[in-house]
């Protein structure tokens, strides 16, 4: 397992991502650090996993995989959430994610 800049971890082709989510913002956007953790902004209420299924798509989009890719690991119900995103095509520059796949 190698690091990914300050938030993630490589494991094989996935991107194992740690975030702090904040559910209710204007915009679905990377907003910095928050500690160990990338923190996201998101434009849904934390409601009923609203969310959840809006960070998996935020996520999806900005490293160019679908959704299927993107899985929820730990934290479902926390601010702090950890993320996998398999064979991500794409390292967005605002998620501060340095490196690639070994």
């Amino acid at each position: 397992m190698t690091t990914a800049g300050p938030f993630g971890q490589w494991r094989d082709d996935t991107l194992v991502l740690r975030c702090r989510v904040q559910p209710g913002a204007r915009r679905d956007a990377f907003l910095g650090a928050y500690g160990d953790r990338l923190k996201l902004g998101l434009a849904a209420p934390p409601v009923d996993g609203k969310a959840n299924a809006r960070a998996i798509a935020f996520l999806a989009a900005a490293f160019g995989v679908p959704k299927s890719r993107v899985t929820l690991v730990r934290g479902a119900r926390s601010h702090d959430k950890v993320f996998a995103i398999a064979a991500p095509t794409r390292l967005p520059a605002e998620a501060l994610v340095a490196g690639s796949p070994p």
